[in-house]
């Protein structure tokens, strides 16, 4: 019986085929555990479609709860004009977490994300077997575990889930993230230059106009300005955002990347991983929100003494979300920094409604 059900999902599957072409944003709704009409329809009848979609949507609605509506409603509350920047957001090492990008900048028109995992593709899904389409969606979500039950991925877990003869790469991921923020995908385009990537073109149905969002598989290490951060500047000023950056700018061998986003951000948000205090040049107005709680066994030697003075100062006021590598909302810990100086005309200003510790120079210099 359970054979016989196999056979006839799968003729059904192959069938649709012949309705026409899938649309990315079909096959973006598709990954994302959500309804689809068209070539893919038929193959939301299988039980391996129903499982993900349902663990994606308890998943998700998790995520919303504790992550993205917190998040939104913190910078509507305590950095309103950088929620609503429309420059280009850059988010460098943030490998294909476009869903972090979005919750910090919804609106702006263009996001450019960078990290070394591979692009990746998507297989022909109307045309596979039920049995192999289950196992490609349980590698997706495997792959998504940790973002979406913390708030980073896990790189080596993500390699092993997306890997050869999968749903593969950044892609996928990408395409769920878009769709459950509620994006229509329109294009999807492979890019060579600066890096090889790909540039997604999206909008919002309940708004007009359009969004892209580019990412780039690159190695953003070294103390120089390289092709792919001279592209980047040539956007312009932009936000930024730095998180579970696993501490790469605290030595040498990322000052460019470093230099970069100190020269082309408006703003930048960022938790303990990024930048070091002792790092950010005189002139930058920087505000430290939540509590710094010391990482334990692989991130021990990154302690900063500095930015550790600065929270002993006075009592300070919780975040309300976890954010970096800290999973537990109490231990959220968020730096919030703007050039001042020559640049301060650029820098929208920040309502002081959160508690926050404005830091010194004198305390990092």
């Amino acid at each position: 019986m359970k054979l016989r059900l196999l056979c006839l999902l799968f003729f059904l599957a192959r069938s649709a085929f012949a309705q026409g072409p899938v649309t990315v944003d079909e096959t973006a709704r598709f990954l994302a555990g959500l309804p689809v009409e068209g070539a893919l329809a038929p193959l939301m009848a299988t039980p391996a479609w129903q499982e993900h979609a349902r663990e994606m949507d308890q998943a998700w609605e998790r995520k919303e709860r504790q992550q993205i509506v917190p998040i939104r409603d913190w910078m509507l509350t305590n950095a309103a004009p950088h929620f609503r920047s429309t420059d280009t957001m850059y988010y460098m090492f943030g490998g294909p977490d476009f869903l972090y990008a979005n919750v910090f900048f919804p609106y702006a028109r263009s996001y450019i994300l960078a990290g070394l995992e591979p692009i990746g593709q998507i297989p022909n899904l109307p045309q596979m077997a039920p049995a192999d389409l289950g196992a490609k969606l349980a590698a997706l979500r495997g792959s998504m575990s940790s973002i979406l039950r913390f708030q980073y991925f896990i790189t080596k877990d993500m390699r092993a889930e997306l890997g050869p003869g999968k749903i593969a790469g950044t892609l996928p991921i990408l395409y769920v993230f878009l769709a459950r923020l509620g994006y229509t995908v329109l294009d999807v385009t492979p890019v060579t230059s600066p890096a090889e990537g790909v540039q997604i073109t999206f909008h919002d149905p309940t708004h007009d106009g359009t969004q892209t969002l580019y990412y780039f598989k690159t190695d953003l290490s070294g103390s120089r300005t390289t092709s792919f951060l001279k592209w980047c500047a040539a956007r312009g000023p932009g936000v930024s955002l730095l998180k579970a950056a696993s501490f790469l700018m605290h030595g040498d061998g990322f000052n460019g990347v470093r230099d970069f986003l100190f020269a082309n951000s408006r703003v930048l948000v960022q938790d303990d991983s990024g930048i070091p205090l002792r790092a950010f040049p005189k002139g930058w107005d920087v505000h430290c929100y939540g509590r710094y709680v010391p990482h334990n066994e692989t991130f021990a030697k990154y302690y900063q003494p500095d930015l550790a003075a600065v929270y002993q100062r006075q009592p300070t006021t919780p975040l309300g979300f976890a954010f970096g590598y800290h999973w537990q909302k109490e231990d959220g810990l968020l730096i919030l920094a703007t050039p001042g100086g020559g640049r301060e005309e650029t820098a929208a200003p920040l309502p002081p409604v959160m508690k926050a510790l404005p830091v010194s120079p004198d305390e990092w210099q």
